[in-house]
């Protein structure tokens, strides 16, 4: 019996023949499920994108094509609306604030938030999340409470923020904070990286805890401080996440509306006025709605060629770097 036993656990086991094809070679067959069951469970989200996104910016393309009032007959232009922004002197403005708030929404906040998310991870895993918490707040508020909030800050006078300048001997440098042709873009802006700076410090938290703790260890044995470990091990290994970063924070600053609305209203003049704001003014007030949806698509393809170019840049960048 023994003698059998390993005579049969020592003859090797047949592996089972892939079914035939009928042309002599063997077809393997896809682990899981067939494919057209995929499909069934993207429809349901596909027709909802649709309705909610495809559907909506088909008609405004084809609105923009067109001069309509908002009530009486669509007239045809072609590409009219088109050639007058070009012209437009509210257009091009708008176009050079909001990419001057690109430092407001994306540059100070991903600076900020890098170095708030590294001071973090070296916090106490106690006192992380309280402090996390609290840094996030901001990004959770919504902007019209935001807003409101911010105006009794840049109150004249009265103002918490004048009354700050007044209390450390700088009271000669209050101002209208937000009816200052000079200062209400910086002012909104400021108000901006508050609210953008926490969704950031949140996003390289996560991708900073995911960092192997022995590199940290091999760089200290090496005698590296602080400044050396966040230059060549923290920052190279976030990559991934300022991409993302990088991203979101830049369509949030060619997309802000509610802030500035509720903030200045595009004032004082257009000096904060941003181009979605303008959208907004033409297709609901001045009942221009082709005018505005052809400003509406521009922003859209401004958004897209801009984050194309970041996309590809970074990858150049990861690129050169791992070479």
């Amino acid at each position: 019996m023994t003698g059998a036993a390993n005579s049969a656990a020592a003859r090797p086991v047949a592996a089972p023949k892939a079914p035939s094809t009928g042309s002599g070679r063997s077809r393997v067959i896809a682990p899981g499920e067939p494919r057209f069951l995929g499909l069934v469970y993207v429809a349901p989200a596909f027709v909802a994108m649709s309705l909610i996104l495809l559907i909506p910016l088909v008609l405004t393309a084809w609105l923009s094509l067109n001069e309509w009032d908002g009530v009486g007959q669509i007239t045809w232009i072609g590409l009219d609306n088109y050639a007058g922004l070009l012209s437009d002197p509210f257009v091009i403005p708008a176009m050079q604030n909001a990419v001057e708030l690109t430092i407001f929404y994306s540059v100070l906040p991903i600076i900020i938030g890098f170095l708030s998310a590294a001071a973090l991870a070296r916090v106490n895993a106690h006192l992380r999340t309280p402090l996390r918490a609290l840094l996030f707040l901001p990004a959770i508020i919504a902007p019209v409470v935001v807003a409101v909030g911010w105006r009794l800050i840049y109150t004249p006078v009265t103002g918490l923020l004048d009354q700050l300048l007044a209390a450390v001997g700088l009271a000669s440098a209050s101002r209208p904070w937000l009816g200052d042709f000079t200062f209400a873009l910086p002012a909104t802006g400021v108000v901006a990286t508050w609210m953008e700076y926490g969704l950031v410090m949140v996003l390289f938290l996560a991708g900073i805890q995911n960092i192997s703790a022995e590199l940290y260890d091999a760089a200290r044995v090496d005698g590296a401080g602080l400044r050396q470990e966040l230059r060549y091990i923290t920052l190279p290994s976030l990559r991934n996440e300022m991409l993302v970063a990088v991203v979101i924070t830049v369509i949030a600053s060619f997309r802000n509306f509610d802030l500035v609305y509720n903030l200045t209203r595009g004032g004082p003049g257009i000096s904060t006025d941003v181009p979605v704001l303008e959208v907004y003014r033409r297709a609901f007030l001045y009942g221009q709605v082709g005018s505005g949806a052809a400003l509406g698509m521009t922003i859209a393809l401004v958004i897209l060629c801009l984050t194309i170019a970041i996309v590809l840049g970074t990858r150049r960048w990861i690129g050169a770097d791992a070479a």
